[in-house]
């Protein structure tokens, strides 16, 4: 999967919503105008409505697919455009310019908020110059130091996500400093265990392998020098890593050394959530509306089937 393919995907879905929190921020009504230009979606604008109006207007935009909303603060913001998702109106959330923990108490509220009783989770997807196809990596965002539980919850979010842009039967590496179990080192005892848990069935519609290297993972040649055979070793489609330290650090070598395009979103909620930084491009908040739409629809589909 290439992101332009994504987007071919996103775009060519009927009647999709998008609910902006703290919308009134120059990169994010770049995204905005980038997403109407490829007809991915409309969209409900929550902020300072002058402001939003303004930049509308200084960007050409169809103004007749947008609904803007005046909130008096961030956090009004926050709170409506979860709301609105909630009742339907709207199919995903997406962070403006609103702080992050002011944002994840509105996608959490239980009253008004999209908590779905689900562990929720981040999952970033990297088209990387050289590789064929987009490689995803969770979780570098909510977990800290995630449980064995919290890992098999990781691992559902994240391949429920890939699936929703065409992966199949995603195949799923654990992560480790080494490739072999060491009972000193948790992660490798973790990798192991959930490798197993997916050989018996209670970890479905992927393939697990653990613990693996990160070269062990992704390269081939790698692999095949450790003596590492199977699906996954050498072409991973998920990376999960062992704590959000070993994802952060992955997550910005690869924006920053490897010159990745990302799209990156929340699962586990009530509906995606695109959860992007101020450090974003407006590309960057493309590629991940267009994540978050097919999975929207990937669930929608979920639901009529059940």
């Amino acid at each position: 999967m290439k992101f332009e393919h994504m987007l071919k995907e996103a775009s060519a879905l009927k009647d999709a919503t998008v609910a902006i929190a703290a919308a009134d921020d120059q990169e994010v009504m770049e995204a905005v105008s980038l997403a109407l230009k490829h007809d991915l979606a409309k969209f409900h604008l929550f902020g300072d409505a002058t402001r939003i109006q303004k930049m509308a207007s200084s960007l050409e935009l169809d103004t007749g697919r947008l609904v803007v909303t005046h909130t008096s603060s961030a956090k009004e913001a926050a709170d409506r455009a979860a709301f609105a998702v909630r009742k339907g109106e709207a199919d995903v959330l997406m962070k403006g310019i609103v702080p992050t923990a002011t944002f994840m108490k509105a996608v959490l509220n239980k009253e008004t908020g999209l908590r779905s009783g689900d562990v929720l989770s981040h999952v970033a997807l990297f088209e990387v110059p050289g590789r064929d196809r987009a490689i995803g990596l969770t979780d570098a965002a909510i977990h800290i130091s995630p449980t064995l539980e919290d890992k098999v919850h990781i691992i559902g979010n994240g391949v429920s996500a890939l699936r929703a842009i065409g992966y199949e039967m995603p195949k799923v590496a654990i992560l480790a400093a080494v490739e072999v179990v060491n009972p000193t080192m948790q992660a490798t005892v973790d990798a192991a265990l959930l490798t197993q848990m997916n050989r018996r069935g209670q970890i479905k519609d992927c393939i697990v392998d653990g613990p693996l290297a990160l070269d062990n993972a992704v390269n081939l040649a790698a692999a095949e020098q450790k003596g590492l055979t199977g699906e996954v070793a050498g072409q991973a489609d998920l990376l999960v890593v062992p704590q959000i330290e070993v994802g952060n650090v992955i997550y910005k070598s690869l924006m920053y050394f490897a010159h990745a395009s990302v799209a990156a979103i929340l699962i586990g909620a009530k509906a995606p959530v695109v959860l992007t930084s101020r450090a974003d491009t407006a590309e960057a908040k493309l590629y991940s509306l267009a994540f978050a739409l097919l999975n929207a629809q990937s669930k929608k589909t979920m639901k009529q089937h059940t």
